[in-house]
């Protein structure tokens, strides 16, 4: 789990350093967004195939993946290559995370979850903290292709004690009248005829088409232009049949397991969920989390990318100094995870997230009304722990609560749909974001452009504005401040959506765990 979070701040701070190697600024994004996309698809066929093949055979499959692509990314040659391989890597550290979270739910009994919970938002917190660091430092002072690379050497140990310490069997190991599995007995037609192929195609192709939509909005392409339009299109086709395939095979009671069962959204709190957020949600108590959990990925998501950017493109940080100057964001939000864990514990969880959407909501709004200033008000650091900590409370809490309202065989899918929204709400929001800000920076700096022959890929970079006069680089810093200052409006926007949606937890009898 920690190479894996780690994977998402350390290529922050190391943006820049890949744009200027292997150039292609418009579509810098996909550098993130591959990653996510591969990852946001296959959280829940993962967490199912667990339930199937068994959590130790999906773990290893997992972490060879992370590790073999996490060397190739480290290899590429080209911003294409790189593309291609952070999806796959990304697959890698989805089954990661999806299967490492139902190992621990598995080996842990209800009353003590809250604490390992914690424990595991400890480990997020020494990712968050040290990434943006660990990434500044090695593209400024070595290669960015170490992002990657130094995944490697601390994945294969893991893969090493995985394979020798858990039983084959786990969880089931040692229960009388349990098989042992093998890969034999993983071949059979019983076993490949419980495994929905159909569904999880439908749901991973559903996922891509939406993701990739909104990422080249704006960008590549315009919002009313035939791509953007068609790719809609298909992914409303691909869900609507995804539905329909998953409830046909529920009320069949066929031997084939479905994906995403069909009593997963028999309720009207769940399908007015799934018509206007698009989630993959559960029961009526897991619907009101999945849906706070589709809105809190945006937020979260395109903060800890897009604030290290800002820090070195407008301010002229340095990769490690942005990651310093990214640290009360990353330290808050680990904190208040560790912090919400004991709260929800001790009083009704509803409170817990209700507080969360709050604190992100002013967080991030105070951060959209920083001056346009080349200089760093010192109020910045202020409002990023407000928001960090407001993140980080729902991101050990939405997980937490996953156990206590869904029923036991529905555990592992459960927390990798939820993971899932979370993962698809950043990777959507994270798209809206980067839109915005191109659509307002674009026009405004096609001026200097054209009148230093300098090309959009040189202007969005440190190193492209120090080519103009001082002059001009205070008008373009200030143009691309007010662009990054209109992100935070979107995330504001975001934050406070959950606010009304958290209360969708409120019960006579509330929810503690």
């Amino acid at each position: 789990l920690f190479v894996t979070n780690l994977e998402i701040p350390i290529v922050t701070t190391s943006l820049v350093a890949i744009t200027n190697d292997l150039g292609d600024v418009d579509n810098i994004g996909w550098v993130i967004s591959s990653y996510l996309l591969g990852y946001v698809g296959v959280l829940v066929i993962f967490a199912k195939l667990s339930d199937i093949l068994g959590r130790k055979l999906m773990m290893s499959i997992s972490l060879f993946l992370f590790i073999v692509f996490s060397g190739g990314c480290g290899a590429a040659q080209s911003f294409v290559q790189l593309t291609i391989l952070r999806a796959f890597q990304g697959i890698g550290g989805a089954g990661c995370f999806a299967v490492a979270t139902a190992m621990m739910s598995d080996m842990v009994p209800p009353e003590k979850l809250a604490k390992y919970v914690a424990n595991l938002s400890a480990v997020y917190a020494l990712s968050l903290l040290v990434g943006p660091i660990i990434g500044g430092a090695l593209s400024s002072n070595s290669t960015w292709r170490w992002v990657f690379l130094i995944n490697v050497p601390i994945a294969a140990p893991a893969l090493a004690i995985l394979i020798l310490a858990v039983p084959p069997n786990f969880p089931r190991h040692g229960q009388p009248g349990v098989q042992q599995r093998t890969f034999k007995t993983l071949l059979t037609t019983e076993t490949r005829g419980r495994l929905d192929f159909l569904g999880a195609a439908l749901l991973l192709l559903a996922t891509l088409s939406l993701t990739a939509a909104f990422e080249e909005a704006g960008s590549q392409f315009a919002w009313k232009s035939a791509y953007v339009i068609t790719l809609l299109v298909v992914s409303g086709v691909l869900w609507t049949a995804l539905l329909l395939r998953e409830r046909i095979l529920t009320l069949r009671a066929s031997v084939m397991e479905p994906v995403l069962p069909w009593r997963f959204f028999k309720n009207r709190a769940m399908l007015s969920l799934l018509l206007y957020d698009f989630p993959l949600s559960f029961d009526t108590n897991q619907s009101d989390i999945s849906r706070n959990a589709l809105f809190l990925g945006g937020p979260w998501f395109v903060a800890i990318f897009q604030l290290p950017q800002r820090f070195q493109v407008i301010h002229g940080s340095s990769g490690t100094m942005a990651g310093v100057q990214t640290m009360p964001f990353t330290f808050a939000a680990p904190l208040g995870s560790a912090i919400a864990s004991i709260l929800a514990k001790k009083g009704p969880a509803v409170y817990v997230v209700i507080l969360s959407g709050v604190l992100q909501t002013i967080g991030f709004a105070l951060l959209a009304s920083v001056p346009v200033s080349t200089s760093v008000p010192a109020r910045v650091y202020g409002f990023q722990v407000i928001a960090g900590f407001g993140c980080g409370i729902n991101i050990s809490t939405l997980l937490l609560l996953v156990p206590f309202v869904v029923q036991y065989r529905d555990k592992a899918v459960g927390m990798g749909a939820v993971s899932q929204l979370r993962i698809m709400g950043g990777a959507i929001v994270l798209a809206i974001a980067t839109s915005v800000f191109n659509s307002y920076t674009g026009p405004l700096l096609a001026e200097y452009m054209a009148r230093y022959s300098i090309t959009r890929d040189a202007i969005y970079s440190a190193q492209g504005i120090a080519r103009l006069t001082a002059p001009d680089q205070d008008a373009v810093r200030n143009i691309l401040a007010r662009g990054f200052n209109k992100q935070m409006i979107v995330l504001a926007a975001f934050a406070g959506a959950q606010i009304p949606t958290a209360f969708m937890l409120w019960r006579k009898e509330h929810i503690r765990v």
